[in-house]
Parts: structure tokens; sequence; C-alpha cells
């Protein structure tokens, strides 16, 4: 039985980057040998298992055959006769499909080294056009490795305009297609993710709001926005704001419904599209609309809400003025003290309570 590190982890140490996760193949081994040695199964579909004082994954080496639609449509064999270089052939990109000899020695069968080198992604196998699922792998990795000016070889996206015509990318589930989004948009150039879709003519069936984006303006003010803002939150809200724009909360609520997306996305989005010019002219701003804005938001509640708010409204609108920050959060915590005590010591209460309240929230957000 011999075991070999690969995938990500061989590719990341070879770009030089940390390496935050690593998978292990097994070559020669059987479940009851694993379980003798202390690893513990977890694997559905294929034998997959834990190490236990390392939490890392091994699976034993395997192949694959279609045998149905979508990316789940694969049955698996595995078996000790199953070869490293068959495991890795199964694979999707050859900078994904190398591996480390226990002794340091890189197996690289497919040319991923050169690839890498190249800055090239590039299909293992034909076998790469029968899973969807691997459109939107290839567009993630783009996007995570946009910096580092990667291109997808020519022959790779014909595969992927054969699988976008195929009808397979209709049996993706929404959720799968959200979680390669979410990752993508956690990266430093999310718009790049959406502009290989569209380049291997996916967009349309995976993220159709997305179509009529402007994908140039958008990289340039997305980063802006990664350089003080990396959350996939702004990022997607960003993205939102500059798409949606027929009917933008009817679309964003039917674009996070189709694709599952959380709620504190659907929420940051809904906050920059409703309230992003009234942060940006709060100079300008009445008290009651003021207090207005802060109610509807919750800051009183909760004032982390304000920061990215904040930050996405001045992408949007340059000539903001950089001190609202700090006067805002300052009319933040003024209100956090306002309390209703005295006033009940004054005996009032009711409506006559609530008015005392709000004119005092009024008279703070005057001194603005």
């Amino acid at each position: 039985m011999e075991i070999f590190l690969v995938g990500g982890a061989v590719r990341d140490q070879l770009l030089g980057l940390e390496i935050k996760d690593r998978d292990w193949v097994v070559v020669g081994g059987t479940p009851e040998l694993m379980q003798q040695q202390g690893f513990r199964p977890v694997g559905k579909d294929f034998p997959v298992f834990i190490k236990p004082d390392t939490g890392e994954e091994y699976a034993l080496a395997r192949t694959e055959r279609k045998s149905g639609h979508g990316y789940q449509g694969f049955t698996f064999h595995a078996s000790p006769e199953v070869t490293l270089e068959q495991d890795l052939q199964r694979r999707d990109l050859t900078i994904n499909a190398m591996a480390v000899h226990p002794d340091g020695t890189l197996i690289d069968p497919f040319g991923g080294q050169q690839d890498l080198q190249q800055r090239k992604l590039r299909h293992v196998s034909a076998a790469f056009a029968e899973d969807p699922l691997r459109v939107l792998r290839v567009a993630r990795f783009m996007a995570r490795f946009a910096a580092l000016n990667f291109q997808i070889a020519p022959e790779t996206l014909t595969l992927m305009q054969q699988i976008s015509h195929s009808g397979e990318l209709g049996h993706l589930s929404a959720e799968r297609v959200w979680m390669e989004f979410e990752r993508a948009l956690a990266t430093t150039q999310p718009v790049i993710f959406l502009h290989c879709l569209d380049q291997a003519q996916a967009l349309e069936q995976l993220l159709p709001d997305f179509c009529e984006l402007d994908f140039s303006h958008c990289q340039q003010l997305l980063q802006q926005l990664k350089a003080n803002d990396t959350s996939a939150e702004s990022s997607f809200a960003l993205l939102c704001q500059q798409a949606l724009t027929q009917e933008p909360s009817v679309q964003l609520n039917n674009l996070c419904d189709r694709v599952k997306v959380p709620n504190r996305f659907r929420q940051r989005a809904r906050d920059l599209m409703d309230w992003h010019t009234r942060l940006a002219t709060l100079d300008h701003s009445s008290a009651k609309e003021r207090m207005a804005l802060i109610k509807a938001l919750k800051l009183i509640r909760t004032p982390e809400r304000a920061a990215p708010l904040l930050g996405l409204s001045r992408l949007l609108h340059p000539p903001m003025h950089k001190s609202i920050d700090a006067r805002l959060f300052q009319l933040l915590a003024q209100l956090q003290q306002v309390s209703a005590e005295p006033f009940i010591l004054q005996g009032l209460q009711g409506k006559a309570l609530g008015k005392a309240l709000e004119d005092q929230q009024q008279q703070l957000a005057e001194g603005f």
C-alpha cells in the first residue's frame, strides 16, 4: 500500500501558494486495511477515510464511468488494482492531476507542471466533457488565478461549450451552482468567473441575471472594493447592483430564490440597492430622513451593517464625503445611549413616551 499527496496541494505547492487542504490517494489499499490502521470511513459513494490525528482525507485510488446525468451521474470503481495514473486520469485539469511520492518525487503523467509554467488550464482527457460541474470549476479557477494570468486552453474551452450545448448543465442543482459562485465571490476577481461562464456559453443557463453585465467596468469597481472589503457578501451586492437594473427588487428575489442564495447575501444586496444613494447624501438629508434610514437598516441594534454599506456606497458615489463614516458611527453610539427610563420617571407612557424618544433621536440626528 502506497500513499501519495495529490491534487490542489501539489498544484499550490508548485505555485508557491499557501496550502490549505491536503488530499491523499491510497494505491493498493482496501477498506479493511485502512480501518485496521486507524482510518475512519466517511465516504458514501466511494471509499474515503479520515486520518483522526490530522483530519485529512485519504481516498482509495479509483476510476469512474459515466452512468447518468449531471455531476453525480458516475459509477466509481475502487480496488487495489487501480493504479495512481488511472486515478489521476479521471481528474478535471492537468494542473490538478499531479501527485507527490512519499520520497518527494513529482509524478506528472499529463503535463501539469508544464501547464502551470505556461499558465494554462487544460483538461486531462475527453472525459472532461462528461461532468457539467467542470464548467463551473474551471471558471472558479480562472477567478482564483486571474492575478497569475492563467488562460483556458482553446481545446478545453471548446469542450466547455460542448457541455453547455449538451443539456447537462440543467442537471446541476441550484445549491451546487451557488456553492461554486460563492467560492468565486471570495476570490480577488469574481467578475472573471462570470466572464468565463459567458465565454463557455453557460452564463445564460446558470446565472442569466448577469448576462448584460459590463464586465470591464465591474472588474474596476471590484478591484477597488477588494482593497478594503474582501467579503463575498459585498462582492455579490455590488454585482447585483450593477446587473439588476430593470426591476431590481424583483430580479434580486427571483435570483436568490432560484439559486438558493443565503439570506446574508440577499440582505446586503437589497440594502445596497435600496439605500446607497441615501447613504451617500447623508449630509444633505433631514434629521427625519437620517433616522428613517437608520431605522430601516436597524443600525442602532446592528451598527456593524453600516461599514460595508458605506464602503460600497462610496464606490458608487466617489464624491461621497470621507467624514460621513465617522460621523454616522458617532451618531449611532449616541442613539444607543437613548433610554426611555428618564421619560418614564417623568410619568410619560404610551404614545407620549414614544414621541419623547423620537424627538430625542431627531435632535441627535440634527447634529450629524
